[in-house]
């Protein structure tokens, strides 16, 4: 039977195969979330309407960085770290450009050599082409699926550029970013957003000549967190110097994250966290449904080039614009 007739099965099928832990079909339930298919995205739902009470009992981490800050070796070293453990490893990925530029988990998936094989562990890279909202509902779906399946700890990258860095920052319990030693050229880079939203900064690469470079680093993003108010009462955001090729730091930065999560479980923030991400998450896929229809809506499609136009040649102002768009669509009734 050929791939593409595959999706015969019923979504109790995808159900029965995610819970017993078989990793070709969990790979096929997650391509059946990412598919476009109006029938398999109703499939995707019912199947995940059937894995919600397995799902929510991981630890889910984001993981960003700048170019160059060895993400994929520091998840290479800090996944197979966590299995030797015991824990179960589902590193998932965000990134909308991977159809563009190749991606950084699609290329970073070979360079992770010891968990790509590890029987504890389940990389999947970001579907290829999506839009940051498609990728970041496969996603978000997808954590749901591997925590069903058994793993306890989800680690969700970001190429770690724009609007993806807040889009995975909203589905995970932790955000930890990654940075390179060096002066404070890099300060100078970084966004105040980024700090904003970052539960802890590793700077990376700190080994040989390099070591002492990275405390210095590691003391100046200390000395720049000390002015931005903490986004959780109960957490102060540590700055630590790993270093992925030896082994160094992976223990500490694990312990952090553990005290991190109890702390915010009594506090009931982690709870409250995922409660508001839901409901945000909600309104966002309401947005892109209605805004999806209001351009493909046979009343309003013929319309977009001329007013598209009309604003762009300063005929028209965009809330006009906006006003006819949506008495098209039957939403009008506010103004002209």
């Amino acid at each position: 039977m050929g791939e593409n007739r595959k999706p015969s099965l019923t979504a109790e099928d995808h159900v029965a195969g995610v819970i017993s832990g078989d990793r070709a079909k969990l790979a096929r339930a997650i391509t059946l979330i990412e598919s476009r298919n109006a029938a398999h995205q109703a499939m995707a739902q019912d199947m995940l309407m059937g894995l919600l009470p397995r799902t929510g009992n991981s630890l889910r981490i984001g993981i960003s960085g700048l170019p160059g800050a060895g993400k994929s070796t520091f998840v290479d070293a800090f996944g197979t770290m966590l299995t030797s453990r015991g824990h179960k490893v589902a590193v998932l990925a965000v990134d909308p450009t991977s159809s563009r530029t190749g991606g950084s988990i699609l290329g970073d998936k070979t360079r992770m050599a010891r968990l790509a094989v590890d029987p504890n562990a389940f990389i999947r890279p970001s579907p290829t082409g999506g839009t940051l909202g498609g990728v970041a509902r496969a996603t978000r779906e997808a954590i749901l699926v591997c925590e069903a399946a058994g793993f306890d700890v989800v680690l969700v990258e970001t190429v770690g550029v724009g609007q993806s860095e807040i889009t995975v920052a909203e589905m995970v319990d932790f955000f930890l970013v990654l940075m390179i030693a060096g002066g404070g050229d890099e300060l100078q880079g970084i966004k105040k957003g980024v700090l904003e939203i970052a539960d802890m900064i590793a700077v990376t690469k700190a080994d040989g000549d390099n070591a002492h470079r990275a405390e210095i680093t590691a003391a100046d993003y200390r000395h720049a967190l000390r002015i931005i108010t903490p986004a959780s009462p109960t957490w102060t955001p540590p700055v630590v110097t790993i270093s992925a090729l030896q082994n160094k730091g992976l223990d500490d930065l694990w312990d952090k994250i553990v005290q991190h999560r109890r702390a915010t479980t009594v506090s009931g923030e982690r709870d409250d966290k995922r409660r508001s991400q839901q409901i945000r998450w909600m309104w966002a896929l309401v947005e892109d449904r209605i805004v999806s229809r209001l351009k493909t809506h046979p009343a309003t499609k013929a319309m977009i080039p001329a007013l598209e136009r009309d604003i762009g040649a300063g005929k028209l102002t965009p809330v006009v614009a906006m006003e006819r768009l949506l008495a098209a669509f039957g939403m009008g009734g506010e103004g002209k």
